[in-house]
């Protein structure tokens, strides 16, 4: 067979031996009981080519959207969901459920350690004052910080949520290096919230983390889930968007902030992003399932090859992240180039670390994506800074990702960094 990129020999061994101890049927038999409960989904709630069409102007009586929020809450096991083209970002998912629901007073803790970067002007923990960010309004935050291990520390969380309107649990690592949370955490999260301020709203930030596992947050405890259509629901098809899922009347504050007070969900045309929507959630299982045999593939043959990963192939994961510990920026900017002459667009670039929006060190990031910026396709991105970690994720079809992160290796030992 053809070597269509010149693989050194000794790779395509390795390769062959990190797939091989890669076990992926876990991986798949999730993936078809989340295509079943999304098919069923589907089923249920009568999606027909009717519900495909956009709307413009108010967008007034527009059953797609109004069917697709329906799909979205039975498949997260939420009571409402709000899933619109028109949230630019998860972080612009995310800002919109934090203002929706939080009031003058009120305050904010997060379960998780501190929160990812792009949330922190958003809190108003850094950038000026009076930008409008959460604590410009008068709520307060506080954090409930990791034990040294990445874990959450039980006994902080039980004393700092007693008196907090908003418990906030990340779901993804962002960028540290402590595991992702599993349901399973999420959910002993929640009942420690729940036994010292039952009335608390526990807000988790799903982004990557859908259908990795065979539950949502919102089904163990959780009152909003929050994510982005780019990521792992979308399905690679979506072009942009968001969704909130969870309590009906925190969606319906959510969708006040989103439109305006009294109008909500009722308004907001599709301009036919409705069909791209649908179909995105339809693939999502799936196209979630070929990420996470990517990643699980990356973390073999790059453990093979000496370096630091994690989640190791053997761990549960709560997210489609690997996070490739290199060391160096040499090491770094070496694999970013070798993901980036992976991608089916734009293989031709040559990364650069630049003074990224929202970030406060200069990041480096391998996208080259059918969607500018859609990180369920492969990509690695890092800010150029200790640990010189790459946080690696995405891949819409295994054989693509696995030729990606093979691309990597080759790149990095092209450039003199590794042996094989």
């Amino acid at each position: 067979m053809k070597n269509f990129f010149n693989f050194d020999e000794k790779l395509i061994k390795l390769a062959e031996k990190a797939e091989q101890l890669c076990d992926f049927k876990k991986t798949e038999k999730n993936a078809e009981y989340n295509g079943q409960k999304v098919l069923s989904a589907f089923i249920h709630n009568r999606v027909s080519e009717q519900c495909f069409y956009g709307s413009s102007g108010y967008g007034y009586g527009d059953i797609g959207r109004e069917t697709l929020d329906k799909v979205y809450a039975e498949v997260f096991g939420a009571e409402d969901a709000l899933v619109r083209h028109n949230f630019v970002s998860g972080t612009h998912a995310l800002s919109t459920a934090l203002f929706g629901v939080l009031r003058t007073g009120d305050k904010i803790v997060s379960l998780t350690g501190k929160p990812y970067d792009t949330l922190e002007e958003v809190i108003g923990i850094r950038g000026s004052s009076g930008n409008g960010s959460l604590m410009d309004f008068g709520i307060k935050y506080d954090c409930a910080e990791l034990k040294e291990d990445g874990t959450v520390d039980f006994d902080v969380i039980s004393e700092k949520v007693k008196d907090a309107k908003v418990a906030y649990i990340q779901r993804s690592r962002g960028y540290s290096l402590r595991s992702a949370f599993t349901i399973a955490d999420i959910e002993q999260m929640c009942q420690a919230v729940r036994k010292v301020n039952p009335n608390a709203v526990i807000m988790v930030d799903n982004c990557y983390g859908e259908f990795v596992e065979a539950s949502e947050p919102t089904q163990v405890g959780a009152d909003l889930i929050i994510g982005s259509l780019i990521k792992n629901a979308g399905g690679a098809i979506a072009k942009t968007g968001g969704y909130i899922a969870g309590r009906r009347d925190l969606v319906e504050l959510c969708s006040y902030r989103l439109t305006c007070v009294g109008m909500g969900k009722e308004v907001g045309c599709t301009l036919s992003q409705n069909r791209e929507m649908f179909m995105g959630l339809f693939m999502a299982p799936d196209v979630t399932a070929n990420a996470i045999k990517t990643a699980d593939f990356a973390s073999m043959l790059f453990s093979l090859l000496g370096f630091e990963c994690s989640p190791s192939p053997e761990e549960t994961r709560g997210d489609i992240i690997t996070v490739l510990k290199l060391g160096n920026p040499e090491l770094l900017t070496a694999f970013c180039c070798g993901i980036q002459k992976g991608a089916p667009v734009d293989s031709f670039i040559t990364p650069e670390a630049w003074d990224m929006p929202g970030y406060d060190s200069k990041v480096i990031m391998a996208a080259g994506a059918f969607t500018m910026g859609a990180s369920i396709e492969l990509s690695a991105d890092a800010p150029m800074r200790e640990p010189f970690a790459a946080w690696m994720q995405g891949g819409i079809t295994y054989s693509s990702g696995k030729t990606g992160v093979m691309l990597a290796a080759q790149e990095m030992a092209n450039r003199g960094l590794i042996s094989f």
